[in-house]
Formats: structure tokens, C-alpha cells, sequence
């Protein structure tokens, strides 16, 4: 679980940090491998995806669409794809997700080993470590696809409606946790409706949109046609995956 400091959250926002200065240094990192005798060596990264963001998406929908059908599933998790991955990763989905164990995203989306580059918190909120984590993926690996992934009945989610309907309070850090979620919950209620489930719904969305307004990396490559920011819904007693693609 990530623990989110709401001062990060300010105005509902996500942390300013700029980080384009920061990915050759990182990508130079992440491409190192350990040998067992301790000696670290470069490793022969995989070229980066050839998906469009159109493909990425497709093939996403398309995954849920089997998982739901109860398809054969055709992921590559055997010994030559993780011989294959030891060389370096080319995953063309970010997945922001819930921390919830019924929301397994490469079950959800009948992926296989390297495909998604998972941050995944109680929410699907984004803090700064999980910016860090979606701009590498960005800006260094060129993934072209970002899913913000809410989910139907979501413990997080129910929290915030909590503190706003009936200003709860919570142990520890849960009630800095559920902060960031509280003005999706303001947004929802102005609708009417299943307060929790529209919640839900305007957490994934507004997460999704502040993606690509407050962040530099992802900015860019939105410019620049390399990358899509979308929301969506899982639904837990039908499997499906409901669209947000107007962010």
C-alpha cells in the first residue's frame, strides 16, 4: 500500500516535481543486472514497443473481453519469456490500480509476464512515488498506454464517502490515504445517484486527467501523439470494463 502525505495533494493536485532531467539516469539504472558474484553488468535492454496507443488500448479491451468470455488464456509466462525479460522489459500499459485482491490486472486483461507496468495503491490514487513510477514508464520505456483503474465497491473509495457523509476518522495514516480521494467523492455527490459507485467512477477519472495536465513527461508525450490517458471501471460481479476515453 502507498501511503499518500495529503500536503502532496494540495488543491486536489498532483506533486510539481519535475523529472525529465532525472529518466537517462534512471533508464541507465533500471538497465543494470545484478551477476551472482555481485558484479553489476549492462544488460541488452528489448527494444521498446511498436503499439500505438489505438493498439494498446484495443489490445487491452480485447484482453478483458476474453478474461470475461472465460477464453484460453495465451500469456506468455513460461521459461523462454522469462529468459526473454531477463534482458529488460517492454510493457506497453501502465496500470494504475487498486491495491484490492479481487482486481488482478493481468488476470483482468489476460496479460503475460512484461507486458503491464503495474502501480497499484489502496484508491488508485498517485502520490509521488507512483508519478515517478508512471513517468519512468513514459518517458523512459515508452509505454504508450495509461490505464487509471477504479473498481466497483472499492474499500478506499467507501472511506472517503465516509468522511465526507459522516466525517469519519480512521487509524494511522488510512485518513491521509482516503485525502486525495475526498474531492471525487464532492464531485460525485453534486451528480445524485449511488454516491460510492459514481465516487468510484470520478476518482478514476479525475486521477486520469490530472496525468495529463500536471505532469511534464507525460505532457509531452501527449503531445507529441506517444502515449493515452484513459480511466475505467472494473466491475467485480461481472468482470467488465467500463471506459472513461473522454479525459
Amino acid at each position: 500500500m502507498t501511503h499518500t502525505n495529503c500536503d502532496c495533494y494540495a488543491a486536489g493536485g498532483l506533486p510539481h516535481i519535475g523529472r525529465r532531467h532525472l529518466l537517462v539516469g534512471a533508464a541507465s539504472f533500471f538497465a543494470a543486472t545484478a551477476m551472482p558474484n555481485g558484479v553489476v553488468q549492462a544488460a541488452s535492454p528489448l527494444a521498446k514497443t511498436t503499439m500505438s496507443p489505438a493498439d494498446a488500448l484495443k489490445s487491452m479491451k480485447e484482453g478483458n473481453e476474453n478474461f470475461r468470455n472465460e477464453a484460453p488464456s495465451l500469456a506468455a509466462n513460461g521459461r523462454e519469456r522469462r529468459l526473454e525479460l531477463a534482458r529488460g522489459q517492454a510493457p506497453f500499459c501502465v496500470l494504475v490500480g487498486c491495491s484490492d485482491s479481487r482486481v488482478s490486472p493481468e488476470i483482468l486483461f489476460g496479460r503475460g509476464l512484461g507486458e503491464l507496468f503495474i502501480v497499484r495503491n489502496a484508491g488508485n490514487t498517485v502520490d509521488t512515488a507512483a508519478l515517478g513510477s508512471i513517468e519512468y514508464a513514459v518517458g523512459v520505456l515508452g509505454v504508450p498506454l495509461v490505464v487509471v483503474l477504479g473498481h466497483q465497491s472499492c474499500g478506499a473509495v467507501a472511506a472517503a464517502v465516509d468522511v465526507v457523509e459522516k466525517n469519519a476518522t480512521f487509524p494511522g495514516v488510512i485518513g491521509e490515504m482516503v485525502q486525495p480521494i475526498v474531492p471525487a467523492v464532492l464531485e460525485a455527490r453534486s451528480q445524485g445517484g449511488d454516491l460510492l459507485e459514481a465516487s468510484v467512477r470520478s476518482n478514476a477519472r479525475r486521477v486520469a486527467k490530472r496525468l495529463t495536465t500536471q505532469s511534464l513527461v507525460i505532457k509531452d508525450a501527449l503531445t507529441n501523439g506517444k502515449v493515452r490517458v484513459v480511466g475505467a471501471r472494473y466491475g467485480l460481479s461481472d468482470g467488465h470494463v467500463e471506459w472513461m476515453e473522454d479525459i
